[in-house]
């Protein structure tokens, strides 16, 4: 009778992890960082279609990166997960700290227990009635999530966009002045990126209900722009 084949558990935990960080990486990134009116989302994505931005509910939105049939899929559970919440109780009932929980839960419990982890990174951001009520959060492939109060990075190179965010970042920054600082961390020293190589929206703070907009090229290169 032959002996079954033993892997350790860190073993299995390390390869699933490496696994899900190489995929995460071959994407392009994504960021949120939060300006003067709200919060700002800015993703490097030529495609018109494929969408790595997106309205989740009133006033929280959606960012994921990786394989896109994975995070898509994710976003489609959010809005329904938030949806039947708000029919169920209110509207002022849904928030982004329970729906990122929701996602750390499940991003958790699939790294755990399949043979193959979502190779996704996810951010969920929520504008607040004031500056200092915003709320965003970076949920990663295993189910780990982090709470972010001045800017979040997702994918790809983030730790190098990071720290280009970093030097650059000022707080209660105009839309403009936010975005330009969000794609050149983006873009880094040897490339440019164009309106057309962005995907960008907002949540804006003070809107009636819904606080998400999508910013098509024409608005991306005005704000760019120079003075």
């Amino acid at each position: 009778m032959s002996m079954p084949f033993y892997v350790a558990p860190e073993q299995v935990m390390k390869d699933r992890a490496d696994y899900a960080r190489k995929g995460i990486a071959r994407g392009r990134s994504a960021l949120a960082l939060t300006y003067a009116d709200g919060i700002l989302l800015c993703a490097e994505n030529p495609s018109s279609t494929l969408r790595k931005l997106s309205e989740i509910y009133d006033r929280i939105a959606f960012a994921g990166v990786g394989k896109y049939n994975e995070y898509d899929q994710l976003r489609i559970a959010g809005v329904r997960h938030a949806d039947l919440k708000g029919y169920s109780y209110s509207r002022e009932d849904v928030d982004a700290r329970s729906l990122a929980n929701v996602y750390a839960q499940y991003l958790g419990q699939i790294f755990t227990h399949e043979m193959k982890p979502l190779e996704v990174e996810i951010l969920v951001a929520e504008i607040g009635d004031e500056p200092g009520h915003d709320q965003m959060f970076h949920i990663r492939y295993d189910g780990t999530m982090m709470d972010e109060s001045r800017f979040v990075v997702v994918g790809g190179d983030s730790d190098a966009i990071s720290e280009r965010l970093e030097a650059v970042w000022q707080d209660n920054a105009s839309l403009s002045v936010a975005l330009g600082a969000a794609v050149n961390a983006l873009a880094g020293p040897e490339r440019t990126l164009q309106p057309g190589d962005l995907e960008v929206a907002t949540l804006a703070r003070g809107q009636a209900r819904r606080a998400f907009q999508r910013l098509d090229d024409a608005a991306i290169g005005a704000l760019l722009a120079p003075a």
